[in-house]
């Protein structure tokens, strides 16, 4: 799953690399192509709005909100339930804490990682590209790929140990669109407790307040696989099969000085 210690704290070279993918501890920031990528990607879908701002929405049948300002984040998620009860998750830098109706209840280390981990994955995943610069995040350039006529760099994330939380062995790939730097497409391999792999097409997309957002198509390879970096390949043989819809509504932005 998405990575709950990482500080949330969640493009424009074409190199003759496709048959050898350039790692990124071999290479200078001014030398490496997935950097670059990444950063015009980042720079395209937001730039430095996502460093400074507040925002909220709904994602199935719960609200969230998150602010972040100057490296500290806080990040809500309300659940209303049936009989009226009010389940409000509160993670911040620091720690996870939940209330029922107003009040602080304990947790097990256990449930307290398990819903950091999905708070956190919800908004990793509504500000994506911005997280992809982590300190923990080793990017690797894969070449080139074409996806519904379109030319596509893709871009694979793993973490390192140190810092990238305990699914730091979580695999993700990234298509980021060769002319105009957005990234309409992304695939992850979750190991922990089982996992899966999914290949994610995004659509509906809007720019509120100069930020990028995306629903998402949500498919699985069929037959089943694992090696996500072949998912485009995939998609184009008509071998996926669409799961769900990940739609994010409602969404407001304020931008903070």
């Amino acid at each position: 799953m998405i990575k709950y210690y990482l500080p949330l704290l969640f493009c424009a070279l074409l190199m003759a690399c496709e048959e050898s993918p350039i790692q990124e501890e071999k290479t200078t920031t001014a030398e490496h192509p997935a950097q670059q990528i990444i950063d015009q990607c980042i720079e395209k879908h937001g730039g430095e709005s996502y460093a400074n701002l507040e925002v909220s929405f709904a994602f199935r049948d719960r609200t969230y909100k998150g602010s972040r300002k100057e490296g500290r984040f806080s990040y809500e998620r309300l659940l209303v339930q049936e009989d009226g009860t009010k389940l409000l998750d509160i993670l911040t830098n620091d720690r996870l804490i939940r209330k029922q109706n107003g009040q602080q209840i304990a947790l097990t280390a256990k449930d307290s990682s398990a819903y950091a981990n999905s708070v956190n994955s919800v908004f990793y995943f509504a500000l994506l590209p911005y997280f992809l610069n982590d300190p923990a995040a080793i990017k690797t350039y894969l070449g080139t790929s074409s996806i519904k006529e379109q030319p596509y760099h893709k871009i694979q994330v793993t973490f390192r140990q140190a810092g990238g939380g305990k699914d730091f062995e979580d695999q993700f790939v990234y298509w980021i669109h060769r002319d105009n730097y957005t990234m309409d497409y992304l695939a992850y391999n979750y190991l922990t407790d089982g996992g899966g792999a999914r290949f994610r097409e995004a659509y509906n997309v809007r720019t509120i307040k100069g930020i990028r957002f995306a629903d998402y198509i949500n498919y699985k390879p069929d037959p089943d696989s694992r090696e996500v970096a072949t998912f485009d390949a995939l998609f184009e043989q008509g071998l996926m099969k669409e799961l769900s819809r990940i739609d994010t509504e409602n969404i407001e932005v304020e931008l903070l000085p």
